[in-house]
């Protein structure tokens, strides 16, 4: 039997966070929740402005977002809220159709995600190719970075959330830049060059390793609202005015109440409705599978997200948002990538991130409002560049062709329309490699064993001759499957043709394996790419027997 590839150093492996206690993953969760809650608050209402809806609607969205979808959802990192993407489709509705009948279409969406997910329709994720999702990745980051530069700059005429660089009635990006460096607000632009140096040597100044139990992000707002009061006193002409600044309605709890709206029952079978509900579930539930796709990509040991569960819980939570004068939402990248990089163990972030959202809107709002957005600006650029991170962009580029170019083509494609057709250009030109390559082979596994000795169960795997993107989901599937304390080995030697992105989920299992008990073993898996590789003489199998993927 030939021997295994040597796996490369590395520390040791931690539990799954799901394996340790709740107050071991609460020291990680509960920083990355006021992260989150930070970001969330001027994208929801940003979006909510930019819908033609009050701004209370964004922050219910946000609050059901983190309380109900983070309770019923599978995804580990996952935040949901209102999106950008969901942005003109509800503009659109609310001026056909009116605000309640509007809300009457969002519950109506809700249900048809639930039933969505209880036909299996979130298979779809699962065909998505992994040189897709790094693209959208990156051209959000881009998207991010050009986006928040102007709020850096004190230039705040542009939505909070708005993730298209060339809509219509808007100046294009480097117009919006040129303006911006225009008109510089010194407050704004100093707040957010001490927010990204802040970011930046929080994690790499040896002094501050003591405090990294704090977010540096929560720092940053801090700095932020104490230098802007500062200005106040000390030099008030470049103190930033309230249009430069977080605003959440002050009303108080009983008067909020009183703005609540309740949905037009009365128009439920009125058939205009019941056509944006249907475009609001369809649009909403393609993003959340791209997203929670992204996110697990992003998540470092590399979970799953069971993704018709994902859809029942995005269509209880469109449901009770609308039931609570909310806008749709949907899993959000943004969001998302930030409780990822905020170190983020399990959903509890998500949920407390919402709880965060209802008491800054009932008890703290007047002290949200000083909370200048050239200090959330830092914090998203800083999310920004992670995500389109040159080291990512240098190991695509020399990628084969059939990666390169699907994600080459999904960064151009979001950058000059928006995520979801930016998504569909990349997808057309994987699936173009996807039917050149593909054999047409039923089977991704020729033969498997599995025998009992005094170390526990060994199961050996032989992949059969052709392994397609099309067994992608099947690989992930078996993985998942696996029994804890085991030994596997998984034989590629004679594979002709390994997909990359099978490739891919084999060698991250391998890293992350030890931590469900399981010694892995990987033969003629190369670490990244395709293989094609010469036929072995090996012992033949014991008890072996065909698996249908």
């Amino acid at each position: 039997m030939a021997k295994p590839t040597p796996k490369p150093s590395s520390p040791p492996a931690k539990a799954e966070p799901d394996e340790a206690g709740f107050q071991q993953n609460l020291r990680f969760d509960l920083p990355a929740s006021v992260v989150v809650f930070l970001v969330a608050v001027p994208l929801c209402l940003g979006i909510a402005v930019a819908s033609g809806a009050p701004p209370l609607s964004g922050l219910i969205a946000g609050i059901v977002g983190g309380i109900v979808v983070g309770a019923l959802s599978g995804s580990h990192l996952a935040v949901s809220g209102p999106a950008a993407g969901l942005t003109t489709i509800v503009l659109a509705a609310i001026s056909e159709l009116g605000f309640e009948a509007f809300l009457m279409a969002g519950v109506l969406a809700g249900g048809m995600q639930v039933v969505a997910g209880v036909v299996r329709a979130g298979i779809f994720a699962y065909y998505i190719p992994s040189s897709v999702i790094k693209g959208m990745l990156a051209s959000i980051g881009i998207i991010l970075i050009m986006k928040q530069v102007p709020h850096a700059l004190g230039d705040d005429l542009d939505f909070e959330g708005d993730l298209t660089l060339l809509a219509e009635g808007q100046m294009g990006p480097f117009e919006a830049l040129t303006y911006a460096f225009r008109h510089i607000e010194p407050g704004a632009l100093l707040i957010a060059c001490l927010g990204l140096a802040i970011l930046i040597g929080w994690a790499k100044v040896p002094a501050l390793a003591k405090l990294r139990w704090l977010p540096a992000p929560l720092v940053v707002v801090l700095m932020g609202v104490g230098i802007n009061l500062a200005f106040g006193q000390v030099a008030p002409s470049i103190q930033l005015a309230a249009s430069h600044l977080v605003s959440i309605p002050v009303d108080g709890p009983s008067d909020l109440l009183t703005e609540l709206t309740l949905p037009a029952f009365s128009r439920v079978a009125d058939p205009s409705v019941w056509a944006s509900g249907f475009t609001i579930a369809a649009v909403a539930s393609i993003e959340t599978l791209l997203c929670v796709e992204a996110i697990d990509k992003l998540d470092p040991y590399k979970r799953s997200t069971p993704t018709n569960q994902e859809l029942i819980a995005q269509g209880a939570g469109n449901a009770a948002s609308a039931l609570l004068g909310g806008l749709p939402l949907t899993a959000v990248i943004v969001r998302g990538s930030a409780n990822v990089h905020s170190g983020a163990r399990t959903k509890m972030s998500s949920i407390l991130h919402g709880v965060w959202l209802v008491i800054a809107v009932v008890l703290l709002a007047k002290a949200m409002n000083l909370i200048p957005l050239a200090a959330l600006a830092a914090i998203l650029l800083h999310v920004g560049y992670k995500l389109a991170n040159w080291q990512l962009m240098r190991s695509m580029w020399r990628s084969p062709l059939d990666t390169m170019l699907p994600f080459a083509c999904t960064i151009a494609g979001v950058l000059l329309t928006d995520l979801l057709k930016g998504v569909g250009i990349g997808l057309a030109v994987g699936l173009f490699f996807v039917l050149r390559e593909n054999l047409a082979t039923p089977y991704f596994i020729h033969s498997r064993e599995q025998t009992q000795d005094k170390k526990g169960k060994r199961i050996r795997i032989e992949l059969s001759e052709n392994v397609s993107f099309l067994n992608k989901a099947a690989v992930n599937r078996m993985l998942q499957q696996l029994p804890r304390d085991s030994t596997v080995e998984i034989d590629g030697t004679n594979s002709r043709y390994i997909h990359a992105d099978v490739v891919e989920i084999l060698n991250e299992f391998d890293e992350v394996s030890s931590t469900r008990g399981i010694d892995v073993e990987l033969l003629g898996i190369p670490s990244e790419g395709r293989v094609r590789t010469v036929a072995t003489t090996r012992p033949g199998p014991l008890d072996s027997f065909p698996v249908r993927d």
